[in-house]
């Protein structure tokens, strides 16, 4: 059993994480959704000339995103919950602008190489209009510059990684949909310093551009004159085991681990310490708050586990937005209900926003006109008091407001659950979900 101190201590690690972002600045065809839309209910824009992507009866936009193997597994549903939410537009509400959405996705197999083959088949042959919730730091850091290049709208993009598009007035092309991993990190190594000095601090990150920051944040935040920081260890993408960096943080005394992982590798992680009879307090990146982790590991071994997340849970059934959620995925192709498939409607329906705000000028200067018009927009799936907000200067999307969630058990099955207040810039503002 963890100490009170630790436990309750850890609740608001990633609301102070949340608060330094916020203050901080394939050749195959991908699945086109044969679908006829209803009546237009919104207006239909002036003639703008020949625009790629564009008809008089459909948008076109696409995504890379991993649709099979480990990172499929887990990731794909966000992607299909996208399709499923442009699907229910397309049928009860004629599409947006007068025009059918048509949704483009291409496996990337996490891969850069492959993300901007995909990709370029999406953009030179397929000739979307735009780059629309493509997914994964790794992949789309072999695409964001490409995109930014030739001037494709880059929106809505799940990636927290720093070295993506880190100047918005430099690569203009480019939004994001997720908060910083170095302002995770860097969140946690304060708060620890601040509040649980003489904890041994053991990371564990993969090399890729989502791990380092995330390292590099924490050891920034950590002062090493209140915690040392014993055992920093990472793995590549492609790695088939972690035993060895599980053993080299529990031989370093680590009573604390920070994973900078995705599900697959966090599950490793937590397995083997379980193998070598060790049980440090784990903290788990946010990338890993769905409930296909206790698939992967057992809820036994993921109980008390922290990370954070900004949305409704998919287990809130009797929350209207969820439940009218669960009535799409299921009327609309989508995939089985979870707190990603929340995430992936999430990205749709701010996409539909958007491209409604961009009927009178369809072009692409004009949608990221749209982007940057943004402000405080608020989903119903998110948690009151989370919003998002960009601009030309402001390239980040979910990054002012979160609450801590913590892996709990009951009756044998394990599922998230938030704890603490929301916090936002403005310090907490609200204790119940």
């Amino acid at each position: 059993m963890k100490t009170a101190r630790v436990g309750m201590a850890l609740i608001a690690v990633m609301c102070l994480a949340m608060l330094a972002v916020a203050c901080g600045g394939g050749e195959e065809e991908g699945p086109t959704p044969a679908i006829t839309p209803a009546a237009a209910e919104t207006p239909t824009p002036a003639d703008v000339g020949e625009v790629p992507g564009i008809t008089d009866t459909q948008i076109v936009i696409g995504a890379h995103s991993p649709l099979a193997g480990a990172y499929g597994a887990v990731y794909s549903m966000i992607p299909g919950a996208q399709q499923a939410y442009y699907k229910y537009i397309n049928e009860t509400q004629g599409g947006v602008c007068g025009r059918e959405i048509v949704f483009k996705v291409e496996d990337d197999g996490h891969d850069p190489a492959q993300a901007l083959e995909v990709t370029r088949k999406l953009v030179e042959r397929d000739k979307v209009f735009a780059m629309v919730g493509s997914l994964g730091d790794h992949p789309h850091s072999g695409v964001w510059e490409y995109l930014n290049e030739e001037g494709i709208p880059d929106i809505l993009v799940s990636v927290g990684a720093s070295e993506i598009a880190p100047d918005p007035e430099e690569y203009p092309w480019t939004a994001k949909m997720l908060s910083s991993y170095w302002g995770e990190g860097h969140g946690w190594g304060a708060y620890i310093s601040q509040n649980l000095v003489g904890e041994k601090v053991a990371v564990l990150y993969e090399n890729s551009a989502f791990g380092l920051d995330g390292v590099a944040g924490l050891k920034e935040g950590l002062d090493p004159e209140k915690n040392d920081l014993v055992s920093e260890q990472s793995c590549e993408t492609t790695a088939v085991s972690v035993r060895p960096q599980v053993a080299a943080m529990k031989n370093a005394g680590a009573n604390l681990v920070i994973l900078f992982t995705t599900p697959g590798f966090t599950a490793q992680a937590l397995k083997e310490a379980h193998r070598m009879g060790w049980s440090p307090q784990w903290v788990l990146s946010y990338v890993n708050t769905d409930a296909t982790m206790f698939q992967f590991v057992s809820p036994e071994l993921m109980e008390g586990a922290y990370s954070v997340s900004a949305l409704k849970l998919a287990d809130w059934t009797d929350d209207p937005a969820i439940a009218e959620h669960y009535r799409i995925m299921q009327e609309y192709d989508g995939p089985n209900p979870a707190n990603f498939t929340v995430y992936g409607q999430s990205i749709a329906e701010l996409a539909v926003e958007i491209l409604s705000r961009a009927c009178d000028n369809l072009t692409r200067q004009g949608l990221m006109d749209a982007v940057h018009s943004v402000k405080d927009w608020h989903s119903d799936l998110f948690l009151d008091g989370v919003s998002i907000t960009y601009s030309e200067t402001d390239n980040v999307g979910l990054g002012d407001a979160y609450r801590t969630v913590v892996a709990v058990v009951e009756d044998g099955k394990g599922r998230w659950e938030y704890f603490g207040p929301l916090q936002t810039p403005e310090g907490p503002v609200s204790e119940e979900p």
